[in-house]
């Protein structure tokens, strides 16, 4: 039985089971709405887009949806899936009136993906035997990514498929992992200490502001990022929590600078470093607000 095939008879038994989602009107509905703004009588903004135009607002889409989450509003996280879906319609429909794809053709690529990378519930579950943990479930993806290499679904390269246009630090951790399950790894986060105080004496020695010193700060950075992965530390949420942690301090200066009747840009070095001290005492003796990421 091929993918197709295979997809139909999973999506027949799936939609026979109880509770299982029927038709979704407003689906439909959406998609109308996007075909009727590019027609000829429709609107002239989205006319005019194609696919490489809108490729920043699908950024900062999603950014938005993550900080919804962050915020703990189910409204605002409503709200802001809307937009990426707006953005993935109108990505979807552009290729459609290009005659190249259709949002049938990323509907039917995102299932039959699903269907090749979930093999221990869709394929035969005695070759798998009990998948009782995420970490068997992410080797059983892995495998399955490696097979789709070889079969041409994937980039052949281990690391072609890690986007260029990812954030740096959101490819460092991806490019590290990948390279490390490969075996390119340190025996210990001890090592990668070891490897960051290399790295930081080969930035000390490059000329400032020259290119190479540049780049050795960038690989200082690259070798925290193997540090945090050791760790178990997600380097991308650490380094947002600190964001976070440090804006509530500076909003507290703000605060305090306001309090006394004084802009914060008229403070010396030594009295912000003061307001700093305040703003941290403060914080470590209010309750938490919810808002941003948590630190401890």
């Amino acid at each position: 039985m091929d993918l197709p095939e295979l997809c139909s008879s999973i999506d027949a038994e799936t939609a026979g089971r109880d509770g299982a989602p029927a038709t979704h009107p407003e689906f439909d509905r959406l998609v109308r709405t996007m075909w009727r703004l590019r027609q000829p009588d429709g609107c002239p903004w989205d006319k005019a887009q194609t696919h490489g135009s809108i490729t920043e607002n699908m950024v900062e889409e999603t950014y938005e949806a993550v900080e919804a989450i962050r915020e703990g509003s189910d409204a605002h996280l409503v709200e802001e899936l809307g937009d990426m879906l707006e953005q993935i319609l109108l990505q979807a429909q552009i290729g459609a009136d290009e005659a190249s794809f259709t949002i049938d053709d990323v509907c039917r690529g995102i299932n039959e993906k699903l269907v090749r990378r979930h093999p221990h519930i869709f394929g035969d579950p005695a070759e798998f035997g009990a998948v009782d943990s995420e970490g068997k479930v992410l080797d059983i993806w892995d495998d399955v990514k490696k097979q789709e290499r070889a079969d041409g679904f994937e980039p052949k390269g281990l690391l072609d498929s890690v986007p260029w246009s990812f954030p740096a630090l959101m490819q460092c951790q991806k490019i590290s992992k990948r390279a490390a399950k490969a075996g390119f790894e340190w025996d210990s986060v001890d090592d990668v200490w070891d490897q960051f105080a290399s790295e930081r004496a080969e930035f000390r020695a490059e000329e400032p502001g020259s290119e190479a010193r540049a780049m050795e700060f960038g690989d200082m950075l690259f070798a925290l990022v193997n540090v945090a992965r050791h760790e178990g530390i997600d380097a991308e949420e650490a380094l947002a929590a600190s964001n976070a942690k440090f804006r509530r301090r500076w909003s507290a200066m703000e605060r305090m600078a306001a309090a006394d009747g004084r802009e914060i840009e008229s403070y010396s070095t030594e009295d912000l470093n003061i307001l700093w001290n305040r703003a941290k005492e403060l914080e470590s003796s209010a309750p938490a607000s919810g808002q941003g990421p948590s630190v401890v």
